[in-house]
């Protein structure tokens, strides 16, 4: 397998170049790139690889300006330091998304993903070198990550809620609660950062430490001080919901995709 690593911090590079020689029999690590424009002259003139691995934050920008300035023909792996990227991660040619410092097992998980789907397409096409549509057609085809339905207490009964149902999902008290649609309010056992990963990220966002919310649930957003915005809820909170300067730029594009 040819791999091309887009890292930008040499102590990653040499952790995932290791990593991958554990991982992978045969690995060939073709080129090791630091800048989003070296990136683009490489792929304008190289034969695509097999797998990229992609750090997302890069010496001149984020890696994602790669997409919109050259079309890249290859499954990705993007590998950083910090979560709230996932949506425009999986946006592109995402194959999976790890975090830094990447863990041995998961890097194994993922290539066995790419090999999964590899697998899953026609020999005929497989002959062809299948093209990257095709395979993350497979991907999104085969597996539902996302959680679609949640069990919660009324009374002495359990009902089954639905994700349609949640407006949005909150921390208080040291217990996550969930919003409904209708108001009603109901304690779940599962932590706001273990919801964030099973989500559907194109539906719900991370808006602070405090709040997941469904993009139906946004009611009105304020331009607050420096930087940051002022968010009402429906149902209506005692308060603004503030989401920091750093964030808000990646919720305004959440909001618009």
């Amino acid at each position: 397998m040819k791999i091309l690593i887009i890292e930008d911090e040499a102590p990653a590079f040499r952790r995932l170049q290791q990593l991958i020689h554990e991982v992978i029999a045969g690995a060939e690590i073709i080129d090791v790139i630091d800048t989003v424009q070296d990136s683009v002259n490489w792929i304008k003139s190289h034969t695509a690889p097999d797998l990229i691995f992609m750090d997302i934050q890069l010496a001149d920008g984020l890696s994602f300006e790669i997409f919109n300035e050259i079309e890249v023909n290859c499954p990705v792996i993007f590998t950083t330091a910090f979560d709230e990227y996932t949506l425009q991660a999986f946006k592109v040619n995402s194959i999976d998304y790890l975090l830094k410092p990447v863990k041995k097992e998961e890097l194994a998980q993922s290539l066995q993903k790419l090999q999964k789907l590899k697998d899953s397409l026609s020999k005929e096409q497989e002959n062809k070198s299948a093209d990257l549509k095709e395979l993350l057609a497979a991907f999104k085809q085969q597996s539902n990550p996302y959680k679609s339905r949640f069990l919660v207490k009324l009374g002495d009964r359990l009902i089954s809620l639905s994700d349609e149902e949640i407006a949005y999902f909150y921390a208080e008290d040291g217990c996550v609660l969930i919003k409904t649609k209708t108001n009603q309010k109901f304690t779940i056992d599962h932590t706001l950062d273990e919801l964030e990963k099973i989500l559907e990220p194109h539906t719900f966002f991370r808006l602070n430490r405090q709040f997941i919310a469904r993009f139906q649930a946004i009611e009105e957003i304020h331009n607050y001080f420096k930087g940051k915005l002022a968010v009402s809820l429906s149902p209506a909170w005692k308060e603004h919901i503030i989401i920091s300067r750093e964030k808000a730029p990646v919720f305004k594009s959440w909001l618009n995709s």
